[in-house]
């Protein structure tokens, strides 16, 4: 049964990070800086408390960059560096490096606003008094900085050891033999064996050690492991990919009488067998959702205006759209459609409008494209719906850098930035 997984091609990870930090002092300097300045990091460095402050200090103080920045903003906020400033000491004093400290609070947030003298210091000196160099206790750490949150004593001991036996046996080749050192049928020995099948594919260290310290990841089991793992691999998910987990993790987790069930859910909807395996390798979690739920989800884009079939055709589009409340389809909706003047056909064909932010990126783009429009710079129609698809950047370099007029320019960033700030 292993077969295909242990001899599985093994996939080159593709992920790229594209992002932008940048200082900008004014809204007059934008005229001459914008080759490399977005409004989005202008407004986050102003404003001193709250989440622009968070967001601010991550970028100061770890270097990291502003969409991770403000993806960490939306789990803790702060609004002084206080205690994050003592957390960080504190790891510094372990022998953490720079790079390695910004790694664990890009994957562990939380430490920051965990209490560094009561919390955090007990748990790094009784891992330290048990034995561990100052390079095994960082880079076990590194590797999984959620061990930090585990209670002091028994449980973050064993979790230690786990990570430290496992970060060693990879680096000598001995990950198996580290498989047959625990015993036969326990609930570690069937995770390890598992987790060894998704390193062979070439899954990620970051997502395999998510997979071990979790009661509620897909690696229990023994039969049940072998044929969802192969459902899915077969399926085509990139093993290197969150996704592939987020599949397995559904599949694991549902009997073939639940799968069946959802199935005909969505083929009473006009969905063939086909058009839904399609929709999951999109959106995995398609397939968690209620038959109510999605009972609710057409009910809210009928009473929109959507007809059954173009809801059909948004979901197959972007199936996130199943999982969105009432009140945010409708806001939003209602704003492209009401006060834009967008037809109602232009969501349907670009539904992930939907799925994005009003205050940062919808209200902003559509202010600018107002004010081109009152003074007669795009004609007498709105552009296409996609202008809310493209990046930050080509859409500044389409609707506001390329003009020649620089008193234009700076009243268009200020537009775009002020209802960035205030929607």
């Amino acid at each position: 049964m292993y077969s295909l997984i242990l001899h599985g091609k093994r996939l080159t990870r593709l992920q790229k990070w594209h992002h932008l930090i940048v200082s900008v002092q004014n809204v007059t300097a934008f005229s001459n800086s914008f080759s490399s300045a977005s409004a989005a990091d202008v407004s986050l460095r102003e404003g001193p408390k709250g989440k622009n402050f968070t967001v601010s200090y991550l970028i100061d103080s770890l270097g990291l960059t502003t969409k991770l920045a403000e993806s960490i903003s939306r789990k803790v906020s702060f609004e002084d560096k206080g205690n994050p400033d003592s957390v960080l000491k504190l790891l510094r004093s372990y022998g953490f490096t720079y790079s390695q400290i910004s790694s664990i609070i890009a994957t562990y947030p939380r430490l920051l606003i965990l209490d560094a003298e009561k919390s955090l210091s007990p748990k790094l000196q009784f891992l330290q008094s048990r034995g561990a160099s100052s390079s095994e206790l960082t880079e076990t750490v590194s590797t999984v900085p959620k061990i930090l949150g585990k209670k002091e004593g028994t449980s973050i001991s064993r979790y230690y050891d786990f990570v430290k036996e496992i970060i060693e046996a990879d680096k000598s080749s001995n990950f198996l033999k580290l498989c047959h050192s625990v015993p036969a049928g326990s609930k570690q020995e069937n995770k390890l064996r598992n987790v060894s099948a998704l390193r062979e594919l070439g899954v990620p260290q970051r997502l395999l050690f998510s997979l071990l310290f979790s009661d509620a990841q897909p690696v229990h089991g023994k039969e049940k492991f072998k044929e969802s793992l192969n459902k899915v691999v077969e399926m085509g998910f990139d093993p290197t990919s969150l996704k592939f987990v987020e599949a397995l993790r559904i599949i694991q987790g549902l009997s073939d009488k639940a799968i069946e069930e959802k199935v005909n859910a969505y083929k009473r909807l006009g969905f063939t067998v086909g058009d839904v395996w399609s929709v999951f390798k999109k959106w995995p979690s398609f397939l968690r959702h209620s038959e109510k739920k999605i009972e609710n989800s057409i009910e809210s884009f009928l009473g929109l205006g959507f007809t059954r079939d173009e809801w059909a055709m948004m979901i197959k589009l972007f199936p996130q759209c199943v999982g969105y409340s009432v009140e945010s389809v409708k806001k939003k909706t209602e704003f492209v459609v009401k006060k834009m003047n967008w037809p109602i056909k232009a969501v349907v064909s670009h539904p992930q409008v939907l799925g994005y932010s009003m205050e940062k990126r919808t209200v902003p783009r559509c202010k600018v494209i107002k004010a081109l429009m009152s003074k007669g710079l795009l004609g007498s129609e709105l552009p296409p719906l996609s202008v809310l698809s493209m990046t930050d950047q080509d859409f500044l370099q389409r609707y506001v850098r390329k003009h020649n007029d620089k008193q234009l320019v700076t009243e268009l960033m200020s537009v775009f930035i002020t209802e960035s700030r205030i929607v």
